[in-house]
């Protein structure tokens, strides 16, 4: 799929990954980037740019943007949580029911809704915002890495369901990022300019995985390896 004239939605568009993603498929030349996130008033007014309300876990909310952005050619799953914790902390149920409503059940809202929108745009992209925690949950963000688990087997699955209205959907793993999500963690960061960049271009190419970091690609070439990378190494 090309940025160049497309219309995009970006959910969590205020910061992060999500406001580098908007910047980004501005210089590329999209058409128009709905900016959208809970409270619109987060989103910098600039030309191209119409922040949008949308709490991906209210569903009145999805259903309303979806009739409002009904000139989407590409949707941007990014809107996400995490939370610090293992699963054998007390509240580990509490907090994993609360993560997978917005990594999970709120990437299938979106999705749901837009896929409509997207087949009557002649097809289109949808690209899931995913992690190497998709593959390898060592505790400490248990019930995130859990959520990302559950949504790249979404976004295969969608992308098998999608095919036939010729719905491009790519999913997106990398490591940290250096952004609000990670401050707390001391550990090498990559930038989320560098992140979209690459996942735009696979989604340029016709990718339906983009692993945007080296450690991203390690971490998935060693899930096959004699001891794989998602069980404990050894010292």
């Amino acid at each position: 799929m090309k940025i160049e004239n497309a219309v995009v939605l970006v959910t969590g568009a205020n910061r992060g990954i999500g406001l580098a993603f908007v910047r980004e498929l501005l210089a590329r030349g999209a058409r128009k980037v709905y900016a959208a996130a809970r409270d619109p008033s987060t989103i910098a007014p600039q030309p191209g740019v119409q922040a949008l309300r949308l709490d991906v876990n209210n569903p009145e909310e999805v259903a309303a943007a979806a009739a409002l952005a009904s000139d989407v050619t590409l949707v941007i799953n990014n809107a996400g949580i995490a939370q610090p914790g293992g699963f054998m902390a007390a509240d580990s149920e509490e907090v994993m029911r609360r993560i997978f409503e917005t990594n999970v059940f709120g990437v299938l809202r979106v999705s749901k809704a837009f896929a409509p929108v997207l087949q009557a745009n002649g097809g289109g992209a949808l690209l899931n915002v995913l992690s190497v925690a998709s593959w390898v949950n060592g505790g400490e963000l248990a019930a995130y890495s859990a959520s990302k688990s559950a949504a790249w087997s979404l976004t295969n699955a969608l992308r098998h369901e999608l095919a036939a209205q010729k719905t491009q959907v790519l999913g997106l793993h990398m490591a940290y990022v250096d952004t609000d999500l990670t401050r707390g963690f001391d550990v090498p960061k990559t930038s989320p300019v560098q992140i979209v960049r690459r996942a735009l271009d696979g989604l340029e190419a016709g990718a339906d995985e983009v692993l945007a970091d080296e450690l991203t690609q390690h971490v998935k070439l060693a899930m096959t390896a004699t001891r794989p990378s998602y069980l404990p190494q050894p010292a």
